[in-house]
Parts: C-alpha cells; sequence; structure tokens
C-alpha cells in the first residue's frame, strides 16, 4: 500500500519503506516506476529478515558505516540494502529473481 505524507520526508528523501507500507513525499510520485521498485525491495528485505530485525541491522550497519566515513549521508549511501535496492532499482523483473538476503552480496563491496 501506498502512502502520501508530504511533511514526513527530511531533505532529498522522497520515499520510505515500513512494512507494509511505502510512504511517499508526494503524490505525484507514486507513478515513479523506479522508486516504487526501489522501495519494494526494501519490502522484501523487510519481509524475509521478519521485520523487526531489518531495522535493527539497518541502524546498525548506517552507525557502524557513519563512524568508518565520518558521514552520515555517505554512510547511508553505502548500507547493504541500500546498495542492493539502488543497484537493482531500474531492474523492473529483478524481485522474481532475486536470491533469498540478496543484500548480503552488497555487504563488502
Amino acid at each position: 500500500m501506498i502512502l502520501v505524507f508530504k511533511h514526513f520526508f527530511y531533505r532529498n528523501y522522497v520515499g520510505l519503506s515500513l512494512w507494509p507500507f511505502i510512504f511517499l513525499k508526494e503524490d505525484n510520485l507514486k507513478k515513479d516506476e523506479v522508486l516504487i521498485n526501489h522501495e519494494r525491495i526494501h519490502l522484501k528485505q523487510q519481509q524475509e529478515l521478519l521485520i523487526f530485525p531489518f531495522y535493527i541491522l539497518y541502524i546498525a550497519e548506517w552507525l557502524l558505516r557513519t563512524v568508518l566515513y565520518l558521514d552520515s549521508y555517505r554512510a547511508y549511501q553505502n548500507i547493504s540494502f541500500e546498495r542492493e535496492a539502488y543497484a537493482n532499482e531500474e531492474d523492473k523483473e529483478y524481485l522474481a529473481r532475486r536470491k533469498s538476503f540478496g543484500f548480503l552480496d552488497y555487504l563488502t563491496r
């Protein structure tokens, strides 16, 4: 289910997946197939990790990478979950052939 909350987002962020919802900053973003696919990849990641552990791992990886890079945005860009989603967001068939725990392939890249 896709919901729109205009005042929910910080700076350049326009989408967020919180199982089972995709939140968007603007209504017209519902037509952005790349963004929606990116967020659906996150929903799949959340589902396979039974939702709550996903958030713990996401925050833990972000904190660790923030310390390593001394840059919170660079840390965000290098979270394995984000790397998988960004690398495959333009591939509409990715989720159909995605391996379980596919984000692990991006953990050490």
